[in-house]
């Protein structure tokens, strides 16, 4: 009995912690003819399919029922994919995971959340080498640095309440949450790009045809078109102008419609952390104190007692200390002795269940993230080598990858406006200033940039002269070359080791004869 109560409290804290959620799309067809939106065509179209029916001769007809019709939902009616995981359960275990959830913090945090710049196509690079002089050269940077101004300020007009960078982060948040985010895009009358949002992605269908797609929310249909694609007619709603989207996908092999993301290869690690969360929670709630066991000799407790020593025990003792129980007991008999023992099971120090386990599914979910422990807030234990190392190869296997996809992407869009420069996210960086500033020194001095180039990566305005490199006099050049090919360092270490017969004018006494007197 008491195993059915405990399965039964679980029961309940899954119905008051995870809510099941309907999908709108999986509604009935008759529903769906309700929702606000759709064409009125559309709406026949729906009548039609949901009550065929046979006919005959002068309005006579079949009156069967069809087993079919129960099974029409929106996704046939609107000719959408169905996705191949329940896309409420993802987004759930995003916000009930904490492993799940910390690790697509940091992924966010480090493709798409360390900002963004604009730099120069390889064309427009090329054509700033045929410069014909000096001044064209100045006159063309100048107007490149304008330009990447004016394309900054455009992109951060395009939403009123979020940022740019923002509206990316809710994007790949989606992406990684569950395998599919959305960037809608709105235009102007004449065409030009006026909104740039992001849609849930859980609220998203793609269409069969892959001319669209269709969005339920509250009984409400929105249609969307393909990104730069205007001349898809709108076969669903009243919307004669339709903002478009651009939809980002982790890749699957098993669907060409839907991504899907890396927690699914740790589900089994995601569930198994839930559970043993509530089990210890369902430890502490319900058994605060140790289980006891009550031995009676030698009388019987009257119904009265027995309910009341019950209760005592399944509510009195929670969340309450030193409490007192009266329970009464029959006198001694000449025959027998009457005897009561409140013995506990567990009177030691009870320790989370599970700790390994829990340990070992952590690091599964991180492993499918491919995101070391360093960068969800886990450093116990780990040098800053090993950290350093991590993060290396997070960034070169995981944020690197994933910047170029979306850069790509995201370029789209600001070809619509300029093809001399293109997005690039910043990466993150595993030198500190001072070192970086002195990898910029020696580059300077070999000539292997020039410091208009230093500038503009630190975000600079150009200056004149800035674009010739910097030539160095007969002895700043011999220092350089003798940096560059390791004679002063050897000069050094040479210096360092030198003996003391070498490096002092009197030498040594000998042993025993004390310091030297000069």
């Amino acid at each position: 009995m008491e195993d059915e109560g405990v399965i039964a409290r679980i029961d309940n804290l899954d119905k008051a912690e995870k809510p099941t959620k309907i999908d709108p799309f999986n509604t009935d067809g008759e529903l769906v003819k309700s929702y606000d939106g759709i064409h009125q065509n559309f709406k026949r179209k729906i009548a039609r399919t949901v009550n065929k029916v046979y006919q005959g001769v002068d309005d006579a007809k079949s009156k069967q029922l069809f087993p079919e019709q129960d099974m029409v939902t929106a996704y046939g009616l609107f000719d959408v994919v169905i996705p191949p995981y329940n896309l409420d359960e993802l987004a759930y275990f995003y916000e009930n995971s904490f492993a799940n959830h910390a690790a697509i913090q940091a992924k966010v945090a480090n493709i798409v959340g360390l900002g963004y710049s604009f730099e120069m196509t390889d064309s427009t690079v090329a054509k700033l080498e045929e410069a014909p002089d000096d001044a064209s050269l100045m006159r063309a940077q100048r107007k490149i640095q304008r330009l990447k101004a004016d394309l900054t300020s455009w992109v951060e007009s395009l939403n009123d309440e979020d940022t740019f960078t923002h509206v990316l982060e809710k994007v790949y948040t989606d992406v990684e949450t569950v395998g599919n985010g959305y960037i809608e895009i709105g235009r102007k009358v004449n065409g030009d790009i006026g909104y740039i949002g992001h849609i849930p992605a859980t609220t998203i269908r793609v269409r069969r045809m892959r001319d669209g797609y269709i969005q339920i929310v509250n009984q409400k249909v929105v249609y969307f078109r393909n990104f730069q694609e205007s001349r898809n007619i709108n076969p669903v709603t009243n919307d004669n102008r339709p903002n478009e989207l651009i939809h980002i996908k982790k890749y699957s092999p098993k669907n060409s419609y839907y991504g899907v993301p890396d927690t699914v290869a740790a589900a089994t690690s995601m569930v198994g952390n839930e559970l043993a969360a509530k089990y210890n929670v369902d430890y502490f709630e319900n058994k605060a104190v140790p289980r006891y066991i009550a031995v009676v000799k030698g009388a019987k407790l009257s119904s009265e007692a027995e309910d009341k020593f019950f209760r005592f025990m399944q509510a009195g003792l929670k969340g309450q200390n030193h409490r007192t129980l009266y329970i009464p007991l029959p006198g001694d008999g000449p025959d027998s002795k009457v005897d009561f023992k409140l013995e506990p099971i567990e009177n030691g120090i009870q320790d989370g269940s599970f700790d390994s386990y829990r340990k070992a599914n952590r690091d599964d979910i991180l492993m499918a993230h491919q995101v070391p422990y360093s960068k969800v807030g886990g450093g116990a234990g780990i040098s800053i080598a090993s950290a350093l190392v991590a993060d290396r190869t997070f960034k070169e296997q995981v944020a690197r990858p994933s910047q170029r996809n979306l850069e790509k992407t995201i370029n789209k869009i600001v070809k619509e406006k300029t093809d001399m420069l293109s997005l690039k996210f910043n990466e993150l960086t595993l030198t500190d200033e001072q070192t970086q500033s002195q990898i910029d020194e020696r580059y300077l001095r070999m000539q292997v940039v020039v410091p208009n180039e230093v500038r503009e990566r630190l975000g600079y305005p150009v200056r004149p002269g800035g674009s010739e490199p910097i030539i160095l006099n007969a002895q700043a050049r011999a220092e350089q070359n003798s940096q560059a090919t390791g004679n002063r360092n050897r000069d050094q270490q040479r210096t360092n080791n030198a003996s003391d017969s070498t490096s002092t004018t009197t030498g040594r006494n000998a042993q025993g004869e004390g310091r030297s007197q000069q």
